[in-house]
C-alpha cells in the first residue's frame, strides 16, 4: 500500500473537519450500526494492549475487523496473522480517509499521547470509541473528548477492564452497602516505576526496520530515535512528553471503585510530597495526596485519598489494620466508620476487623466482559459502564495529580470547571502545544 503524500497528511485533519458539515457518511448515536448489522471495526494500535482489544473485539460475533492501524509493522505482525482479512495501515489519518465511510467503530490503543488526535477525530465523524486507559495525555485533550462524545452521541468506553470484574463489582456493593460504615480515608499504591532520573541519551540511532518514527512522534515535537526501547515500544511511559507515569497508567484502575461507589466528583485540592521529575521523566516513588468533597458515602465534608507508587510504602499504622494479612501487590485500603476494606487490584475483597466480619459473607458477584458490553452497546443492546461522562471526569482526576506530581511540596487548588489551577505554571501543563503540520479540529 502506498503511503499518502506528505501535503495530503498535513491537509488530511483540517479536509476531515471541513467535510463533517455535509459528509454523508457521518452519524451519532446508535445510527452508526451497518446497514447489514455487522459492527465494521478499526483498530488503531496492533501490539501489546492494543492485540487484546482487537482481538476480544474482532472475535465478538457480529463484529468484522475492517482495519489495523499501527506505525511499527513488527509489532502488528501476530494482529495481521489474525485478521488476514483487515487492511493494514501506517497512518491513522489515511486510515480513517479511506475507511472513515464504511466504519462504525474503532479503538484506540496507542500511547498516551496519540489518544486524543485519534479519537476526537475518530468521534466527529460518528464512529464509536473504545479508548484505552488514560483517555489522553493532557487534562484538556481529556475535556474535549467528553463534550464531544456528548455533542455526537457516540457509544464509548474506556479501556479499565477490570471495573466489569468480579472482585471490583464485589468491593463496589460493599461500600454501597456502607458495611464499613462511611469512609474515612482512602490509600491507594502500586509498585511499578514508570519514571526514571537519568537525563536524556545524547544520540541518535538507527531507526528500525519497519518502524515510522515520524508517525510514531505524531502530535509531539520531532526528536532523533534513541534505541534500547527507551522509547518504543514500552518505556514511553516513563517520558513526560509521551506517558502520564505510574499514577497515569494505574491510577484510572485503583481509583475507579472508588469513584463508582463513592460518586466522587473532582478533587478540590492535590499535594504531592514525593520527588519532583526531572526535564524529560516522570519521577520515581510519587506519593500524592488527594482532597475530595465529601458525599452521602463519606463521613466528613472532605474525603483524603492517599496514592503511592514505586518504592512508596504504606504508613504503618494503616497496614496495621489489616491485622498481620498480607498486604497485596498492589490495591486500596478504604478506612470506614465501622472497618476497613482491603481491595486488592485483580483479587478477592477483606474485611476488617477479622472478628467484627466472620458472619459477613460477601457478594457473589460475577465477571462481566467490559469489551463485550462496548459492542453491544454499538449494537443497540444496553450501555456502556465507563463511557466518557464517567471516564472523563476520573481520568481528569488522574491527570490533575499527575500536574502535581512536577511540583512538589506545593498545596494546589484545582477548578475543575474552569480546567485551573491556583498555580501559573502549572496550568501551563493543562494543554500543550501541537507541533506543525498536526493540526487537529475538535482539539485545536
Amino acid at each position: 500500500m502506498n503511503p499518502i503524500q506528505p501535503a495530503s497528511r498535513r491537509t488530511f485533519l483540517k479536509t476531515v473537519g471541513t467535510a463533517l458539515c455535509a459528509a454523508p457518511f457521518v452519524t451519532s448515536g446508535l445510527l452508526a450500526r451497518s446497514p447489514n448489522s455487522v459492527l465494521r471495526h478499526a483498530s488503531f494500535g496492533g501490539g501489546g494492549m492494543a492485540f487484546g482489544d482487537l482481538t476480544v473485539i474482532g472475535n465478538w460475533k457480529g463484529v468484522e475487523l475492517a482495519a489495523i492501524c499501527d506505525v511499527d509493522s513488527h509489532r502488528a505482525a501476530e494482529a495481521r496473522e489474525r485478521f488476514p482479512n483487515a487492511r493494514f495501515y501506517r497512518d491513522w489519518r489515511e486510515l480513517l480517509e479511506k475507511e472513515g465511510g464504511q466504519l462504525d467503530s474503532v479503538n484506540v490503543s496507542t500511547p498516551d499521547h496519540m489518544h486524543a488526535a485519534i479519537a476526537v477525530t475518530a468521534m466527529r465523524m460518528g464512529k464509536h470509541v473504545y479508548c484505552q486507559k488514560p483517555l489522553a495525555h493532557d487534562l484538556y485533550e481529556v475535556r474535549r473528548m467528553t463534550e464531544i462524545a456528548a455533542e455526537q452521541k457516540v457509544v464509548t468506553q474506556m479501556g479499565i477492564q477490570i471495573h466489569s470484574a468480579a472482585p471490583y463489582r464485589t468491593g463496589v456493593r460493599i461500600l454501597r452497602d456502607r458495611v464499613i460504615g462511611k469512609v474515612r480515608e482512602i490509600h491507594s499504591w502500586c509498585p511499578k516505576s514508570w519514571g526514571d532520573t537519568a537525563p536524556l541519551p545524547r544520540r541518535s540511532d538507527p531507526i528500525p526496520p519497519g518502524l515510522d518514527w515520524d508517525l510514531w512522534l505524531g502530535v509531539c515535537h520531532h526528536r532523533p530515535y534513541i534505541g534500547s526501547e527507551y522509547y518504543h515500544p514500552f518505556n514511553w511511559r516513563k517520558r513526560l512528553d509521551f506517558g502520564t507515569g505510574t499514577l497515569g497508567d494505574m491510577g484510572c484502575h485503583l481509583f475507579d471503585p472508588l469513584f463508582t461507589a463513592l460518586e466522587l466528583k473532582a478533587p478540590i485540592a492535590i499535594r504531592s510530597e514525593g520527588a519532583g521529575p526531572n526535564k524529560w521523566n516522570w519521577p520515581l516513588n510519587g506519593k500524592v495526596i488527594f482532597q475530595f468533597d465529601g458525599t452521602s458515602y463519606t463521613a466528613a465534608d472532605v474525603l483524603p485519598v492517599t496514592w503511592y507508587d514505586g518504592e512508596a510504602k504504606l504508613p504503618a499504622g494503616v497496614v496495621a489494620l489489616l491485622e498481620g494479612h498480607e498486604v497485596p501487590e498492589t490495591g486500596s485500603v478504604i478506612i470506614g466508620t465501622e472497618g476497613v476494606l482491603l481491595l486488592p487490584h485483580f483479587s478477592r475483597p477483606s474485611l476488617f476487623p477479622q472478628a467484627r466480619f466472620k458472619e459477613y459473607e460477601l457478594p457473589e458477584l460475577g465477571d462481566l466482559n467490559h469489551w463485550g458490553e462496548f459492542v453491544k452497546a454499538c449494537m443497540g443492546e444496553g450501555k456502556t459502564s465507563t463511557d466518557f461522562s464517567y471516564s472523563g471526569p476520573l481520568t481528569e482526576t488522574i491527570l490533575a495529580g499527575c500536574v502535581a506530581s512536577r511540583f512538589p511540596q506545593t498545596d494546589l487548588k484545582w477548578n475543575s470547571e474552569k480546567l485551573r489551577f491556583n498555580l501559573r505554571d502549572a496550568n501551563k501543563l493543562v494543554r500543550r502545544r501541537y507541533r506543525r503540520g498536526w493540526r487537529v479540529e475538535g482539539l485545536s
